[in-house]
């Protein structure tokens, strides 16, 4: 079984994330491996100790995203292919989804593993965007995925339990937290990894023109923005016997009630 791994370097969430002036993310901070991915690099590494074949792992960014993907080939995949090309950056989802969707042609996989969203965009779009260019399934949200053969499984989470849908591979799946625990790389991997293969793959390398990516081919435009204002001091509500009277009167000016 072929299996290619989305993954994704992004802002670390749990610095101060921002935008740039032109409306993009600035990824000039600290960044890192987008959590979610590393579940989804997790059940890939499990699917094939149990079906053989190869993880390969698949990210478009940067030159600094060349770190997102050794942290994640020393977890134990195979190798890696690295979209990049100075026109890229600034590119929508619909763009990001049609350079990822001609990478993958390249690689030819049974299945494509994905995080169910990545903690920069947040749009949970892009598994459906390349299941639909790719003329395959989306069997999305998984916390579980079972493969027979050509026949794949999954539990759908759902707020009130989950749903089981099948599809044949090829196939695109996205996976939540919820799906296993990821391993820790050991010594031996993070040393590995150094080793491990990375193609780099060019625009002109995916037959796709510069204008039709980054700022210039987006979708979508960022008109304005503005950093979130600081937090005021609260109201404070005196109880001199009408305090009961001026909470509520609070609360309905603010559209609370």
């Amino acid at each position: 079984m072929n299996i290619v791994v989305l993954v994704k370097q992004v802002p670390d969430s749990g610095g101060d994330r921002r935008l740039t002036a032109d409306g993009t993310t600035d990824r000039s901070g600290g960044n890192v491996l987008n959590e979610m991915d590393e579940y989804a690099v997790e059940e890939a590494l499990r699917l094939q100790a149990a079906h053989g074949g190869t993880v390969t792992l698949l990210t478009m960014g940067p030159e600094t995203a060349v770190e997102a993907l050794r942290k994640a080939l020393a977890m134990g995949p195979d190798a890696a292919v690295h979209v990049i090309d100075d026109a890229l950056p600034g590119s929508c989802a619909v763009a990001t989804s049609k350079v990822l969707a001609a990478a993958l042609r390249t690689l030819d996989a049974d299945l494509v593993i994905a995080g169910a969203e990545s903690t920069d965009g947040r749009v949970q779009v892009m598994p459906h965007m390349l299941a639909e260019r790719l003329g395959i399934a989306a069997l999305t949200g998984a916390r579980k995925v079972t493969v027979d053969g050509s026949a794949l499984t999954i539990e759908r989470q759902t707020d009130g339990g989950y749903e089981v849908v099948t599809a044949a591979t090829p196939a695109v799946v996205s996976v939540w937290d919820t799906i296993n625990d990821p391993r820790y790389p050991s010594f031996k991997g993070i040393m590995a990894a150094k080793k491990k293969p990375v193609r780099r793959l060019s625009l002109a390398d995916l037959g796709i023109a510069p204008g039709e990516v980054g700022v210039a081919g987006a979708s979508s435009e960022v008109l304005a923005h503005d950093r979130r204002p600081a937090r005021s001091a609260g109201a404070t509500v005196a109880d001199e016997g009408a305090g009961g009277v001026r909470l509520v009167e609070y609360l309905t000016a603010e559209k609370f009630v």
